[in-house]
């Protein structure tokens, strides 16, 4: 089984609270899975929004197998069904949509489909919220394989649904798992005590994957923008791996970011609620 059955596999055993929380613009389900207990802190930890970053799903299930002794998380493992199976599965993939859909990818992608970042409408899901939309350095205006931020914001059925689901379950905190550089970006224009609370966390987290936590400009319309703009929560996206590996990465890699990762939901829950 490819990531995107697995993930679907372990959705339909999972025994725990769970959901379909959306679909995908070629009606693949998007799921989420509950881990931990109902009390305070709720994490929102969502993967693979990016196609070529399947490989965070893997460790999506890692963590959700794992649980939590503190608070609970919602965790999505496949945020871009459509897209990691794209880059998976190729042109049998494109066989399976509608012809005019299947056209317009090609024509893009260009027949390399391995390092393709967006999803079936060639959007790039993590330049689509309501965040500054359309202002960050790399965006494009053009359906492309990554960095086209879309006719608007939430134009996509993906970022709908997240952002719907977020505001339905209000987390505590969220964290964005994406491939690859070692690092974790956590500021998007918080002040005052929020960004010295959120600076905190990065740190301890850094300390705790070997990972660099840093504040970048020239970057707009994500995920992480979005949580820290609208909702005032801690928010972090992880760029997982170091930057000797190439896109994609594989499953090969997956043992190393899981000895890297392991422990961040557990901690960032230990952190909101004993502050330490």
């Amino acid at each position: 089984m490819d990531a995107v059955e697995r993930v679907y596999s372990f959705y339909e055993s999972f025994a725990g609270e769970k959901c379909i929380l959306g679909r995908s613009v070629c009606g693949q389900p998007i799921v989420a899975i509950h881990v931990g207990q109902s009390g305070y802190p709720q994490l929102l930890l969502q993967y693979a929004i990016h196609a070529r970053e399947w490989v965070t799903s893997l460790l999506a299930l890692e963590h959700a197998a794992r649980g939590l002794s503190c608070g609970g998380a919602w965790i999505l493992p496949l945020v871009n069904p459509d897209g990691a199976a794209l880059c998976l599965r190729g042109e049998s993939f494109l066989c399976a949509i509608s012809k005019r859909r299947a056209s317009l990818i090609r024509r893009i992608g260009r027949g390399d489909f391995r390092d393709w970042k967006a999803n079936a409408n060639a959007v790039d899901l993590n330049v689509n919220f309501d965040a500054d939309w359309g202002t960050g350095q790399k965006n494009v205006r053009f359906p492309a394989p990554e960095n086209y931020i879309g006719e608007c914001a939430f134009s996509e059925p993906e970022t709908r649904a997240l952002r719907d689901f977020t505001l339905r379950v209000r987390p505590s905190a969220t964290v964005s798992y994406h491939t690859k550089g070692g690092e974790i970006y956590w500021e998007y224009g918080q002040r005052g005590a929020a960004l010295e609370r959120d600076g905190r966390i990065a740190a301890l987290l850094a300390a705790q994957t070997g990972y660099r936590a840093r504040r970048i400009t020239g970057s707009a319309g994500g995920y992480k923008d979005w949580c820290i703009q609208a909702l005032n929560i801690p928010s972090f996206t992880i760029e997982a791996g170091s930057d000797a590996f190439s896109h994609p990465l594989n499953e090969a890699a997956l043992p190393a970011l899981l000895a890297e990762n392991v422990r961040v939901p557990a901690l960032l829950s230990e952190i909101l609620r004993y502050g330490r």
